[in-house]
């Protein structure tokens, strides 16, 4: 008997040596299950595979490779060039880092997935096509989010202080629980933004009495709607994979977007005139589906609600100086770019949106106003 141990022994002891010899440790595994095509994969994510390889030096992942769970992450606009692009990489990043490769976060970026409706449609419908997605606080009106849609009401916000005073207190915390507390499967997990919101078009505008007439492009959203109207305008819903193409056959005469979303998009292509009137910071959301977040463990769980806190304060860090970065360098391409320093005719205009968007929650509304004080 103790010849038959010992001849065991002797075998598991070979058995790991020649594994060893061919270098194939828990550790090492984790870092090729992250990795993404090139063509596809940030700068910034190359970073995070560096990141977990040496991590995975220190200490073998918790589970093998082959374990690992991968999370699709969905973002309607480029990765390169966007503040809402460059919070994804970083919450990839994180998780991976602080997982030590057992969660992958696999984002999809440029609308590959559908448009921020389509996605939550499917989400919602636990396709299993979508895990994660950072969605515009005004698109989670139609899924429980009633809240959210305060946040998107024009000039609400009056500075990025403003914003983040919001984001980073107690009142945030409800409106990101919302969705979930009404029924819906989605779960919030943080706050970003990207950047104020302002209109482009083809022809130049001058000031407020210039859209008078004008299609301007709109998603699905009263708030929106409600806005462009008031301007004088008429609302055209264009999903926002096809914006470029309906600006450059005339079917929308502009629209409105963050300046990183507006020039990572090529929209300076086809509307080549910005005026800068920042009816409202692009609040977001980062939302995980029931279906996901049930097959994590708490653990698990708690790094993504750890890695989305680090996610909410690198966009914090780096938005304004991305947005003026890119303004920049558009005013330097001959980008006709307007100034607005009196909203005063902006903010008349746009009352009768915020009174329609507002009954049965004037008292939230007001708090969030009161925390510019």
């Amino acid at each position: 008997m103790k010849k038959r141990i010992l001849s065991v022994m002797l075998s598991a002891t070979m058995v790991m040596a020649a594994l060893a010899g061919c270098g194939l440790s828990g550790g090492e595994t984790a870092a090729p299950a992250a990795e993404q095509p090139a063509a596809e994969q940030p700068a910034a994510e190359e970073k995070t595979e560096e990141k977990v390889e040496e991590k995975a030096e220190e200490a073998p992942a918790a589970e093998p490779a082959a374990d690992a769970i991968t999370l699709t992450y969905a973002e309607v606009n480029p990765l390169e060039g966007t503040i809402v692009g460059q919070m994804a990489a970083k919450f990839k990043e994180e998780v991976e880092s602080r997982s030590n490769g057992s969660i992958i976060i696999d984002v999809q970026a440029s609308g590959v997935l559908g448009t921020e409706n389509e996605v939550l449609d499917g989400m919602l419908a636990e396709t299993g096509t979508v895990d994660i997605s950072r969605i515009s606080a005004f698109a989670l009106t139609s899924y429980g989010g009633e809240k959210s849609k305060l946040l998107s009401l024009p000039y609400t916000f009056v500075s990025r202080e403003h914003y983040w005073k919001f984001a980073e207190s107690d009142l945030a915390q409800e409106f990101l629980n919302e969705p979930h507390d009404n029924g819906y499967p989605l779960i919030g997990l943080f706050y970003g933004e990207e950047g104020f919101r302002h209109f482009f078009t083809k022809e130049p505008v001058a000031d407020i009495n210039g859209f008078k007439g004008m299609k301007i492009r709109v998603s699905n959203d009263p708030v929106m709607v409600g806005l462009v109207q008031g301007l004088g305008a008429s609302a055209t819903e264009v999903a926002f994979t096809e914006l470029y193409s309906a600006l450059q056959t005339g079917v929308c005469d502009g629209a409105e977007q963050p300046i990183a979303n507006y020039k990572s998009n090529a929209f300076d292509e086809v509307a080549p005139n910005m005026i800068l009137d920042g009816h409202t910071l692009g609040a977001i959301q980062v939302v995980v589906a029931d279906a996901a977040w049930n097959k994590l463990t708490p653990e698990q769980q708690n790094i993504l609600k750890e890695a989305g806190k680090a996610a909410g304060a690198y966009d914090k860090e780096i938005s304004e100086s991305k947005e003026n970065e890119v303004l920049d360098g558009l005013k330097a391409a001959g980008i006709n770019i307007v100034d607005v320093p009196d909203k005063s005719a902006w903010q008349e205009a746009t009352k009768k949106v915020i009174e329609e968007n507002t009954k049965g929650q004037e008292e939230l509304y007001q708090k969030l106003l009161d925390l510019n004080k």
